[in-house]
């Protein structure tokens, strides 16, 4: 998987997870990371799942992968 399909698969389960847990707290957030990585086949490191789920906290809108996982 070249890295653009890796970020491509993380931005759909982001997508995915921005929309279902609007509200919901980091953890639920950071569990639905995790579920969503694996139904792609994409390993995210703690720190990555942690950095993607205080972005969606926070925002509580569109959120770019690409960005968040670039600015670690």
């Amino acid at each position: 998987m070249t890295e653009q399909d890796r970020l491509a698969a993380i931005q759909t389960v982001v997508d995915r997870v921005t929309s279902w847990q609007d509200g919901a707290t980091e953890g639920t957030v950071a569990d639905e990371l995790r579920r969503g990585s694996e139904e792609v086949g994409v390993d995210l490191s703690d720190d990555e799942i942690a950095r993607l789920a205080d972005v969606i906290q926070d925002r509580h809108g569109a959120v770019s992968a690409a960005e968040v996982l670039s600015e670690g």
